[in-house]
């Protein structure tokens, strides 16, 4: 028998058998249900998730990266996260990356062949000089496929940090894992489609990763996005809302400040806060390794 038969994520549905003669609410209805089913799942591997964030925390601060490798919808996933995080936290582009099977070719068309190639998996990250301060999360719903497990092998190898994110249990890219992240959500409402359960799964999973990683590195104050990276009028209104809800100041104050820091909001909240001018404010974050709570508190001892 194959492989893949055995999988929970190939497996049938019995909620669903009659899919193609229900109607249009029924279909929406069931696919609802069905995903209520998926934070009960990712709930069960929080543990895990914790863990992963802490390794995540200390490679950034030790000037690694989080890389994502994927291939066809699992690879996407893990692209779409990557690229929010620089406009989100200022972050470096090269912080945070999605590695996909077939290179950015196959964001729109599968490249034939790429996912089942182990060699290229290791090849990927010989080129992407991946080392021992890095940390990898290979993301498969099936757990098999042997680009991931070409890529989590030569992690292990280099002694980078190796997550495994699947939605099938015993996966075989565990084996290669520190970490291994198995969150079952369970047979798919059309066979075998983990684009739908499984992949909103992996993508509430990275959000969790990178958001948190983010936060315990200092790109969050209170629960304000104050490394947002304010490119456009969208943002700069934003940067403008989140001074003025730290500070209590007002629009046109929060305006003048950030005017002053080229639209730079961590420094704005300490000059407010801290009763600093701008280059004050770059000194205490710089002394506070840029988490904003604690350069308003130097700013109030050195008084």
């Amino acid at each position: 028998m194959d492989k893949l038969t055995k999988l929970t994520t190939e497996s049938y549905n019995s909620k669903s058998t009659n899919l193609d003669q229900m109607t249009s609410r029924e279909i929406l209805e069931l696919m609802n249900q069905e995903d209520m089913a998926i934070p009960q799942a990712i709930q069960q591997v929080i543990p895990t998730i914790e863990k992963v964030v802490h390794a995540v925390q200390y490679a950034f601060q030790e000037g690694g990266r989080l890389l994502y490798v994927g291939a066809g919808t699992s690879g996407r996933i893990g692209l779409l996260d990557a690229v929010e995080c620089p406009p989100t936290f200022s972050s470096d582009p090269e912080h945070v990356q999605a590695v996909l099977a077939g290179g950015e070719q196959a964001l729109m068309i599968a490249v034939e062949g790429a996912e089942d190639d182990m060699d290229l998996g290791e090849r990927d990250m010989v080129n992407r000089k991946l080392n021992k301060h890095d940390v990898v999360i290979g993301i498969a719903a099936s757990g098999r496929t042997p680009y991931v497990k070409g890529a989590l092998k030569y992690a292990q190898k280099v002694g980078a940090v190796t997550v495994s994110l699947t939605s099938n249990e015993r996966a075989e890219i565990s084996q290669y894992a520190d970490y291994p992240l198995e969150v079952v959500t369970g047979p798919e409402v059309l066979t075998g489609s983990t684009r739908l359960k499984a992949a909103t799964a992996h993508k509430m999973i990275l959000n969790m990763i990178s958001t948190a990683s983010m936060v315990k590195v200092g790109k969050v104050y209170q629960n304000l996005m104050v490394d947002v990276n304010a490119t456009n009028y969208k943002l700069k209104e934003r940067a403008k809302n989140i001074v003025c809800e730290a500070t209590g100041v007002s629009y046109d104050e929060a305006t003048k400040v950030l005017e002053e820091t080229g639209y730079a909001v961590k420094p704005a909240i300490v000059m407010l806060l801290g009763q600093v001018n701008f280059s004050q404010s770059q000194v205490l974050l710089e002394q506070s390794n840029g988490f904003v709570r604690e350069a308003v508190k130097l700013s109030q001892l050195e008084r």
